[in-house]
């Protein structure tokens, strides 16, 4: 469900920025151990679950959309799409998680390398990998708010304007 209150949607935000901190530490945990290609299927899954759990927060989950008006659905997919972001609202797969992973691609192939070289090199590869899972789930947290505060927005009932029309104006109107 959509948040109801800006207040909410700030929580949510910031509790959603302390899942990443914590799945980020994760990804720099393996990113020590130098087993090659441990550190990058550990980012993936690691992924796979995150970008789910942020989604399902905000209700921004397919199942989630499913079931909302469909003037707030078109207010979702249309904020999802301006901003790029291919994973509101979507099912998240292997293949979209590399995709994302493709955007910061030369941090990962660093990481890679660097975490064969003797102790500064694990410790170089761990900072690499949990920076860059900072990145990919700080950017999709605050993409995930953005929606939601345009389709939380949108829910709020239009405000009706009254004029009132004074003799002076009805006047004026006629010269």
């Amino acid at each position: 469900m959509l948040p109801r209150t800006l207040e909410q949607l700030d929580a949510l935000r910031d509790e959603c920025k302390a899942m990443v901190t914590r799945r980020a530490g994760l990804s720099a945990g393996a990113a020590v151990l130098p087993i090659p290609g441990l550190d990058l299927g550990a980012d993936i899954a690691l992924l796979v679950e995150l970008i789910p759990a942020i989604n399902q927060k905000f209700g921004l989950a397919p199942e989630q959309i499913e079931g909302l008006d469909p003037k707030i659905k078109r207010v979702i997919l249309i904020g999802a799409t301006s901003l790029g972001n291919q994973m509101i609202g979507k099912w998240v797969t292997q293949q979209l998680v590399m995709q994302m992973l493709k955007r910061v691609g030369i941090r990962v192939t660093t990481k890679t390398v660097a975490k064969f070289v003797p102790i500064l090199g694990q410790a170089l590869a761990a900072s690499i990998s949990f920076g860059a899972m900072k990145i990919l789930g700080n950017a999709h947290v605050e993409d995930c708010y953005k929606v939601a505060r345009q389709a939380l927005l949108a829910q709020e009932p239009e405000q009706i304007r009254i004029i009132e029309v004074t003799p002076d104006m009805v006047e004026i109107a006629r010269r």
